[in-house]
């Protein structure tokens, strides 16, 4: 459906992309992966048209359209936000213009003028035209995308300048949804949207007719969402047949294989290179020679990605609190006649490791406002616990930077003890990499200020740690090296986050905030998630009943009566049937799993040959074999993608 061929991009000595070539299908769901510059937010720019590689081309078939949503920097005004997102149907809205004109024209003309009948049947002509373009839904599909997306029917009138940015993209978002591009471009959607709003749009796009090509830092959006990833190393592009978790565990094999290739190409050309050496004045061995030179311009040297360090930051140690760390006591609080709490009560215990979660709105980040004590509280009061140090992160923290620092300086200024010689390294796992140390803050993206306040907050000693959306703008390894700081810290906190992944490891409750209330669920989100789900299902069982109506597979009688041994036979029979389903799977995995073996055994052997420098004497030989380690790995591709689809085919049945 859409493809591209030889793509190359190159910034002086360094390519961001060389030469390279991939295809998009119609029902395609892929997810970008690499670290921070490698090029996936400019791939997608290239693809949407709106960049240029410096050599290579992208193809489309005519009736393929784009849609691309960016990262940041969209905006609208003049129009409510209703009218802003029905431009999406740009198609219908032409329609509707003309027929409005055809009615005009059918009152002024008379009725027994040829005008007037070839008029009414244009008129009829675009009642027919509208109609296949189903018009009619237009209204319920613009509001199911706006609610779906977390906006409230009260903002439908509102003005899309009014909008801060966050919301802007989502108005863009929208847009997108309801033109269903062929294929949809979206940099890092998930930034700007709370739990509800992302579980919406997961649904939405697992179901999406068209392509879904997606730069994420969310693994579980990524996670559920794709079946194919790229990944940028290099200025190669690699391709991996599953989402981000297979994409993980295939890449160490294949660096372990690549790493085996490099040391065997090591070894053949040292040898090869002893051998000029040794014979490179030799009259009788001249011809050898020169034929072992040329063999070593020919090679194309395997290269290897050098391995990010990792990086373990701990908290700087802090006094223990005492056993309540906040707690609320008839909290009031109100934005003009907008009343986020009335009444609040609510308990923060030392030890507690809260995810506060809810539609945006709910007032979860006024919530941490007021521990912090930053936002006034209306009325009632919020008493702090005995030795309490807080430590508070929002994204507008970035603002209170001192402009005509450095980046190195800035944290300087706070971390105390042995921390600070290893202030770069720190750096580094934020995103700072050499010379950016030295930055000055006034020079810094919106992204990159909100990052260094991130770090200097977390060097400084805390036992109560609040943090408003601290994820935003770290890549796969910065999340991962926070995370696992929290893991290991002693002390409390509450983090802002619709981040599923990151927050699952390190949570013990989590806030829900809905209509001015708190609700705590123990466990982490996935298992609020779940428990959501339930209640939802027994509240749609309750109003079938109210109504009088039966559940899928209710009885006639209200309840039931099942004998043990009925029950038992019931079960078996169960088994039964998942055994029937499972042991066709069970039986095809087995024989991919048996092909897969036998590849890479082939594989195996084959780089065995190859490490031998006689190997490459027999020059229709080595090319045979490496036409064949080629097509080894062509059909791996494949049968680690059929392995996968059997995986899950398999566990998803096991689980229903």
């Amino acid at each position: 459906m859409l493809s591209a061929r030889d793509i190359t991009i190159q910034y002086g000595e360094r390519y961001l992309f060389r030469e390279i070539s991939f295809t998009i299908g119609a029902h395609d769901r892929i997810g970008l992966v690499g670290s921070n510059g490698a090029g996936k937010s400019t791939l997608l720019k290239i693809l949407a048209g709106l960049a240029q590689p410096d050599s290579g081309t992208v193809n489309k078939a005519h009736y393929v359209t784009v849609g691309y949503l960016p990262q940041e920097g969209i905006s609208s005004s003049g129009r409510t936000l209703y009218q802003e997102v029905e431009s999406a149907f740009e198609d219908v809205l032409l329609v509707r213009t003309e027929i409005e004109e055809a009615h005009r024209q059918l009152e002024t003309l008379d009725p027994s003028t040829p005008e007037y009948m070839d008029t009414l049947e244009v008129f009829g002509e675009l009642q027919l035209k509208l109609e296949d373009l189903d018009a009619y839904r237009m209204k319920s599909k613009i509001e199911q995308v706006l609610i779906g997306l977390g906006f409230s029917e009260e903002d439908f009138g509102r003005q899309t300048d009014e909008f801060s940015g966050g919301w802007q993209m989502r108005i863009e978002m929208a847009k997108l949804l309801l033109k269903e591009p062929s294929v949809l471009l979206l940099d890092e959607p998930t930034n700007h949207l709370d739990i509800e709003s992302l579980q919406w749009l997961e649904g939405k796009l697992q179901n999406y007719n068209g392509a879904v090509v997606l730069v994420s830092h969310d693994r579980a959006f990524l996670d559920n969402l794709t079946r194919r990833t790229w990944a940028f190393t290099l200025g190669r592009l690699d391709e991996y047949s599953g989402n981000y978790s297979f994409y993980q565990k295939e890449r160490e094999i294949r660096r372990e294989q690549q790493l085996n290739a490099f040391r065997n190409q090591q070894q053949q050309i040292k040898q090869t290179e002893q051998f000029i050496e040794r014979f490179r004045y030799k009259a009788t061995k001249a011809r050898q020679v020169q034929s072992r030179i040329k063999q070593l311009e020919k090679i194309e040297q395997i290269e290897i990605e050098d391995e990010e360090d990792e990086i373990h930051f701990h908290f700087p140690r802090a006094l223990q609190s005492g056993s309540i760390v906040a707690e609320f006591r008839d909290v009031h609080k109100s934005y003009g006649s907008k009343q986020v709490f009335r009444g609040l009560n609510y308990k923060i215990e030392r030890g507690d490791r809260i995810a506060a979660v809810g539609v945006n709105g709910a007032g979860k980040s006024t919530f941490v406002r007021m521990i912090a004590g930053v936002e006034p509280l209306d009325a009632g009061e919020i008493v702090e616990g005995y030795n309490v140090t807080r430590s508070y992160f929002a994204q507008h923290q970035a603002e209170e930077l001192d402009l005509g620092s450095d980046v190195l300086g800035v944290v300087d200024t706070v971390a105390t003890g042995e921390i600070r010689t290893k202030l770069r390294t720190i750096l580094g796992a934020f995103l700072f990499r050499d010379d950016d140390v030295f930055k000055r803050v006034s020079v810094l993206s919106g992204g990159e200020k909100s990052r260094l306040a991130l770090a200097k907050m977390l060097l400084q000693p805390a036992n109560f740690l609040i943090m408003d959306e601290p994820t935003n703008h770290l890549d796969m390894r910065s999340k991962k090296v926070l995370q696992e700081a929290l893991k290991e810290y002693s002390g409390t906190f509450v983090i802002v986050s619709h981040d599923r992944a990151f927050l699952d490891p390190i949570v013990n409750k989590v806030a829900e905030f809905s209509h001015g209330t708190v609700r705590t669920f123990v466990g982490n989100v996935s298992d609020y998630l779940f428990r959501k789900n339930q209640e939802i299902e027994r509240n749609v069982s309750t109003l079938r009943k109210d109504n009088g109506e039966k559940g899928p597979g209710e009885s006639e009688r209200q309840t039931v009566e099942v004998s043990a041994k009925e029950r038992k036979r019931i079960e078996a029979e169960r088994r039964n049937e998942l055994s029937r389903k499972l042991r066709p799977l069970k039986d095809e995995l087995r024989k991919v799993e048996a092909e897969i073996s036998k590849f890479e055994a082939r594989r195996k052997e084959i780089e065995g040959l190859m490490a031998d420098p006689e190997f490459y004497k027999d020059a229709d030989g080595a090319k045979n074999a490496s036409m064949e380690y080629k097509e080894i790995g062509s059909r791996l591709e494949d049968k680690y993608f059929k392995w996968g689809e059997l995986t899950e085919k398999i566990e998803r049945i096991e689980k229903e």
